[in-house]
């Protein structure tokens, strides 16, 4: 099987994170398989709705895989990843057509910011939300997807999440605005497809504009630079630490260095 499953039915489309042995982390290939697939739906006419979903019960996706950065050494390294992490994620946002993650179990690092970028949000009891990278790799984000965060939870809750690099279970998250909605595990396909049967049903047009109205309004607070600070993490020795403790199943030695 692929390791990401694009289906249509009727009129919704349905992404599916195949890699359920690796809860679903995502590969260079992964993240082009999900442009390629917003680029599917979008040339659909009959597809009104994107539902995006992790297989297996244990994660949506569980950011991505760590063994990719390995050879990661220069400051051109962290901004190229940076920048291919956001082509993806902002052609995600940018589908003309509303899209609903289904999250059951975690939602991780790069999972949290392909969340992030869908419309709504649903999830399991069972899920939990963040991005604990100053407790594991020790990289950083792209501003967009800091200003993903902080349009959804506010400035004071991104810092709390990111500095504790703690992860947040589903009313938690719920409470904070990160999801939507919380519905029962075996409910979250069902209930996921009646949310998106509802909003294809609706005027295809006004949907798709109200989408867009608020993609700028969010967007137009975006145009930060902010490459001194990805080159800071990327070219770190505590990256690499953080890359080999994470690979060595150890906990890292973060030195500030």
């Amino acid at each position: 099987m692929p390791e990401l499953v694009y289906e249509r039915e009727g009129p919704l489309a349905l992404v599916t994170f195949n890699r359920p042995e690796a809860r679903n982390a995502m590969t260079f290939a992964m993240y082009e398989a999900l442009y390629a697939a917003c680029e599917r739906v979008e040339a659909d006419p009959e597809a009104r709705v994107l539902l995006l979903q992790g297989a297996g019960d244990r994660a949506f996706v569980a950011g991505t895989d760590i063994s990719q950065f390995r050879a990661f050494r220069t400051a051109q390294d962290g901004l190229d990843y940076e920048a291919r992490m956001e082509r993806v994620l902002a052609r995600l946002e940018q589908v003309a057509r509303p899209t609903i993650a289904l999250i059951r179990g975690y939602a991780v690092g790069g999972g949290v910011g392909i969340a992030l970028a869908c419309d709504l949000r649903l999830c399991t009891p069972d899920a939990q939300l963040g991005v604990p990278i100053a407790r594991t790799l020790g990289n950083c984000l792209s501003t967009a997807n800091y200003a993903r965060l902080v349009d959804l939870i506010g400035p004071a809750r991104t810092r709390e999440l990111l500095f504790t690099a703690r992860l947040v279970g589903a009313e938690e998250a719920l409470a904070l605005g990160l999801v939507n909605r919380v519905v029962p595990a075996d409910e979250l396909e069902t209930r996921g497809r009646e949310l998106a049967l509802q909003i294809a049903a609706n005027a295809p047009l006004t949907v798709r504009v109200s989408k867009e109205a608020v993609r700028r309004l969010q967007v137009y607070r975006r145009a930060v630079y902010a490459d001194d600070l990805i080159a800071t993490c990327y070219t770190s020795r505590d990256f690499r630490e953080g890359v080999a403790a994470f690979l060595e199943k150890r906990k890292p030695v973060f030195r500030g260095e």
